[in-house]
This record gives C-alpha cells, sequence and structure tokens, in this order.
C-alpha cells in the first residue's frame, strides 16, 4: 500500500512518539467465527417469514422484499466502508461502531411500526454485520482461522431459514429479522484480545469513498435493472478508476486492485459464489416439478447439502492451506462448474440435491481459501481494504446468481 502506516491511536504514547506496538494474542477463531457467522441471518433468514411480515403489515410480500434488499445494499456498500474506517481508526473503533449500528438496527426492527422503519432497521443491521464480518477476517491468523470464519458464514446460511422459521413461531417474525444481532455476543471476547492492526496515514479520500458507494449501489441494482443500474454502473466505475489514478493511496488502495493474487482470487470468488447462490434458486422450482414436493419439504432438503458444503468446508480450507495458488484456482471453479453440469444432465432429486451440495462446498471452500491468499497478496497495512474488497466481489455474486438464475423464468 502507498502513503504511510501509524499505529493504533490507542497504543500511542502520550509523548506523541511512535513506538512498536506487540499486539496481543489474536482472538480465538471461534469468536470470530460467531462474530462474523450471524450476517448470514440477514441475507437467508426472512426467507420463509416474509409473508408473514407483509400480512400484518398490510402489505404484499413483493413490498416486504425491500427489508431483504436493504439488507443486501448496506452489506454491499459497508464492507468496503467498514474496512476504511478500519484502516484509519483502528479495529477496536471499527468494532465499536460496526456493534452499534448492529444493535440500533435491531432495536428498530423490533419496534418499527411501518415498512420504511423496517427497511432502515434492516440497513443498519447491515452495515454493522458487514464491518463486523470484515474485521473477523481481517484478525485471522492462519487458514484454518479463516476456513472456520468463512464456514461459519455458510453453516449459518444453510440453517437460516428453518432457524428464522422457528424464532418466529416463538417470538414473532421481529424478533427473526433481528437474528444478526446475535454476532454481538462475541464481541466483548474479541475487543478483551485488544486487537491492533496497522493503520493507514492517508487523509481520508472522500471523493473516493463516495464514488466507490455509488458503484456499488448501481452494481446491486443491475439484476433488478440492468439497463439504468448497467448504465449507471458503468459512470460510476470510470469516474472510479480515473480517481483511483489520480489518488493511489486513497479510499482504494491501488497496490490491492493492482496485485495480480488478489484480483484472481476476488474474481474466482465472485464466479463461485454466482454459481452457489444461483443453484440456490434454480434448484427449488426444479425439485417441486419432477419430484412433487411441497416448498416445505423442497426447503428441508436443500438444508442438507447447503449445511454439508458450510460444514466440510472448513476441512478443505485447512487441508490446502500449502497447496500452490494455481491449483485453488482451477480446483475449485471445477468443482463448481462439475456442480452445474449435474444440474444439467439429470432431473433425479438426489442428483440435484448432490449437485447443489457440490457447488455449496465450492463457494464455501473458495471463499476461506481465496480470502486467506488474498489478504496475504498485499501488505499488512492494506489487508483490512484488501478483505473488504474481498467480500464486496463475493457478495455481488450472491446478488448476481439469483437474478441469473431467474432469467428464464422471467
Amino acid at each position: 500500500m502507498t502513503g504511510k502506516t501509524r499505529t493504533d491511536r490507542s497504543t500511542a504514547p502520550a509523548d506523541g512518539a511512535v513506538r512498536a506496538v506487540e499486539p496481543g494474542p489474536g482472538a480465538p477463531a471461534g469468536w470470530l467465527a460467531l462474530l462474523a457467522g450471524p450476517l448470514s441471518f440477514g441475507i437467508a433468514g426472512p426467507a420463509l417469514i416474509l409473508p408473514d411480515a407483509a400480512r400484518d403489515l398490510g402489505l404484499t410480500t413483493a413490498a416486504a422484499t425491500w427489508i431483504v434488499t436493504a439488507f443486501g445494499w448496506a452489506i454491499a456498500v459497508g464492507t468496503p466502508l467498514a474496512a476504511g474506517l478500519q484502516s484509519r481508526r483502528g479495529a477496536r473503533t471499527a468494532l465499536a461502531t460496526s456493534a452499534a449500528l448492529v444493535l440500533l438496527g435491531a432495536v428498530l426492527t423490533l419496534v418499527a411500526p411501518a415498512l420504511p422503519a423496517l427497511v432502515a432497521g434492516s440497513a443498519l443491521q447491515g452495515l454493522g454485520t458487514a464491518g463486523l464480518t470484515t474485521i473477523a477476517m481481517s484478525l485471522t491468523g492462519s487458514a484454518r482461522a479463516m476456513g472456520l470464519v468463512t464456514a461459519s458464514l455458510a453453516t449459518v446460511g444453510s440453517t437460516a431459514p428453518l432457524a428464522g422459521d422457528v424464532v418466529a413461531d416463538l417470538l414473532g417474525w421481529r424478533a427473526a429479522l433481528a437474528l444478526p444481532v446475535l454476532s454481538l455476543l462475541a464481541l466483548p471476547a474479541v475487543l478483551r484480545r485488544r486487537p491492533v492492526t496497522p493503520l493507514s496515514g492517508a487523509r481520508f479520500d472522500l471523493p473516493g469513498a463516495v464514488l466507490l458507494t455509488a458503484l456499488v449501489t448501481a452494481l446491486v441494482f443491475v439484476p433488478h435493472d440492468w439497463q439504468a443500474a448497467g448504465a449507471a454502473a458503468a459512470v460510476a466505475g470510470v469516474a472510479f478508476g480515473l480517481w483511483l489514478r489520480a489518488r493511489p493511496d486513497g479510499f482504494v488502495p491501488a497496490a490491492v486492485v493492482r496485485a495480480p493474487v488478489f484480483l484472481a482470487s476476488a474474481g474466482a470468488a465472485f464466479l463461485l459464489a454466482v454459481v452457489n447462490f444461483g443453484m440456490m434458486y434454480a434448484l427449488p422450482p426444479l425439485l417441486a416439478e419432477h419430484a412433487g414436493w411441497s416448498s416445505g419439504r423442497v426447503g428441508l432438503a436443500i438444508t442438507w447439502p447447503l449445511l454439508f458444503g458450510g460444514l466440510a468446508s472448513y476441512l478443505v480450507i485447512a487441508a490446502t492451506a500449502r497447496a500452490p495458488f494455481r491449483a485453488l484456482a482451477a480446483g475449485f471453479p471445477v468443482l463448481g462448474a462439475a456442480g452445474v453440469a449435474l444440474a444439467g444432465l439429470s432431473a433425479v432429486p438426489a442428483v440435484l440435491l448432490v449437485a447443489q451440495a457440490l457447488t455449496s462446498l465450492a463457494a464455501a471452500s473458495g471463499q476461506g481459501a481465496f480470502a486467506t491468499r488474498a489478504g496475504a497478496a498485499v501488505a499488512d497495512g492494506a489487508r483490512p481494504a484488501a478483505m473488504g474488497l474481498f467480500n464486496l466481489a463475493y457478495l455481488l455474486g450472491a446478488a448476481f446468481g439469483p437474478a441469473i438464475a431467474t432469467l428464464p423464468a422471467g
């Protein structure tokens, strides 16, 4: 990363001299996994409870989906913003800010009288959990720790629809929408370890942050209105590219986006997410049509291959920690492509579920393995920014996959 690197302000001595900082022992991977995993409740948790929310609010289910759309937009926008905050103010400040957003969003969700307030609460939770997840990934110190964090995201995501349905039955659908607040259970344990990360000495790049936010916002809406959003994304992309050349040490460090291994890792993660989340939306209609299963049975059946992918990914990431990057760049996409091919060749329910297991394993394993390589491809001071941009690529894939999968039906 270009620009100077400084220590966290909380560790700087009173006389203004900059001395070496010895960070305490890193937070245990289990706490980092708990810090990150509940983000998936906001993405997948509302799947089965939106009709209940719509009915109680006097809305259509389509209108109620703005709750999920707001969360998706917020995690996409919040991921690079949180990384920028961590780079300039340190992990502790970024953790506290992200936690406050999650808590405020959860409270607003629980008491919101109408849809606009619910959308705002969902967006606040998305911004906060995006920060907590990005910070958790940046604090991992090994491939095993990264594997546990990404496996938690996949595992929670696979069970989130059923968990949300159970919580809604017991406590109401508002409580189910507030499940991302569970990430705060890990906050005291992580903060007790006094996490310290290198800080950027560069002046805050407000134009760069605004341009990146505009670009991400346009990209998030491309699947919903590709003409208008695509044009906006093209304009924002050109403007952002020009600004990046003029300010290489700005909000997005040019050293990160110019690192070949980082670009390859982020690109592979994007493609794996497109395939996996696209399969998650393409398979239910096929199972309902060819097996005659009800929606409840389909949802329960798909949970198992997704859960397998999330749990098994931890072992795969640990086993491939020392594998050559080229092997990873070829292996995980081939595994995902095999799942797509299998689904295209057979309509037998068991085969379709195996196909989902393959794409889930490829995406969950690839996310952890490539995140480790992406972080290692840049200087320590640029690691938070790299993790933020890497997660952004994966989340954009999660947005594009379902849209692509539903094109034939549209």
